[in-house]
């Protein structure tokens, strides 16, 4: 039996390529380097904003621990300015959960984006309290794939893992919710492609979000 669905944020529940572009291109403006094209940063996210930092000064031939250490911070700062910049639900997205939510299903947003730019983009695109849980990169937690925080949702929302739906676009998605006992639903429309999902161990592969209700049907 489903009682609860986790979703992943970035390129699962939210289209947020122009808004992770645009701070980490300011972030390298601001240490000096080049911006970088939008759709390179598929490929940046995904692993937390500090992987994301790593990954971009290392493209620019500007990795070091001092400018690492400031784009860090330059990046947070970045997304806490403008975290809805140009965020927008796929199509659907807002639909399917509501039907899984009308249904007594449980629903919750786990990223490694960090808590308090996770938060806003989430409330901003879908309003306070649509969610019953949000949760991003905290201070005393590691990210994903290890399963601790996604183990800790589940809690929050009274299911067993193997009584949730685990939902991403990436390897770390498909391997949190492995971890952490969980069903894994890899999904197309996002950031990654069918072979990383698979290779990744994903469970099912959706191409729509109107296959989330198909998918829940199914199993229960």
């Amino acid at each position: 039996m489903i009682k609860a669905c986790i979703f992943d944020l970035d390129g699962t529940i939210l289209d947020t390529l122009e808004s992770v572009a645009k701070a980490g291109n300011q972030m390298l403006t601001e240490l000096g380097f080049p911006a970088q094209p939008v759709s390179d940063y598929r490929y940046y996210c995904g692993d937390g904003a500090n992987k994301l930092v790593e990954r971009t000064l290392i493209k620019v031939g500007g990795y070091t621990r001092e400018n690492y250490e400031t784009g860090c911070m330059l990046n947070r700062k970045f997304l806490a300015k403008d975290p809805s910049y140009k965020v927008r639900p796929y199509a659907g997205i807002t639909r399917s959960i509501m039907i899984l939510k009308q249904d007594g299903v449980k629903c919750a947003v786990f990223s490694n984006k960090p808590d308090e730019a996770c938060v806003s983009a989430v409330e901003g695109a879908f309003g306070k309290g649509f969610f019953d849980c949000i949760r991003g990169q905290r201070k005393g937690y590691p990210l994903k794939p290890d399963p601790a925080g996604a183990i800790e949702v589940a809690r929050e929302l009274g299911a067993e893992p193997d009584e949730c739906l685990y939902f991403g676009d990436t390897w770390t998605d498909m391997q949190t919710g492995n971890n952490a006992g969980m069903v894994t639903v890899g999904v197309l429309w996002g950031f990654r492609d069918r072979k990383e999902l698979e290779e990744n161990g994903a469970q099912y592969i959706i191409e729509h979000p109107d296959e989330f209700i198909d998918l829940y049907e199914k199993l229960n």
